[in-house]
């Protein structure tokens, strides 16, 4: 990850300028006991299967992707001469952890991983992506997913 002292001009008074947004809801709810969630993953890392649409700079829609993913079929579109891949090239699992959620649900510490998990374009304005989230958690909803792993990226 880069630290912001480290980013070039006029990159760096750009990323420490920009608004954070604020919002007035509270979406945190109390659920059941790990033991009895089914959960999915969130990235914000541009993810996608290959195949599928890459994503474009600023997007704020997501891209879904099938729990029987492989790690050679999964595809980082996230473009930025400040982000490094290494970490990624070398364990999916560092921005996708599903081996280590698998794990867990074997384990029986977790109720069970979700069929599909998501992913959005990181360094995207959070109000360009708000209808798209509100459709994805009717999704989660629908797919009876009670918690989420955010990876963001």
């Amino acid at each position: 990850m880069a630290r912001l002292a480290d980013l070039p001009e006029p990159l760096r008074p750009h990323i420490a300028d920009l608004p954070c947004p604020t919002f007035s809801t509270h979406p945190w709810q109390e659920g059941p006991p790990l033991t009895a969630r089914r959960v999915a993953i969130i990235s914000t890392a541009g993810l996608h299967v290959r195949g599928d649409r890459p994503f474009t700079v600023m997007s704020g829609d997501y891209r879904i992707i099938p729990g029987a993913v492989s790690a050679n079929d999964l595809v980082m579109s996230h473009v930025s001469s400040n982000f490094d891949r290494t970490g990624f090239q070398q364990d999916w699992n560092v921005i996708f952890p599903l081996d280590r959620l698998n794990e867990l649900a074997d384990q029986g510490s977790i109720g069970s991983v979700a069929d599909f998990h998501y992913s959005f374009m990181g360094a995207t304005d959070p109000r360009h992506m708000k209808t798209a989230v509100r459709n994805l958690a009717d999704i989660l909803k629908k797919d009876g997913v009670n918690a989420v792993l955010l990876v963001p990226v």
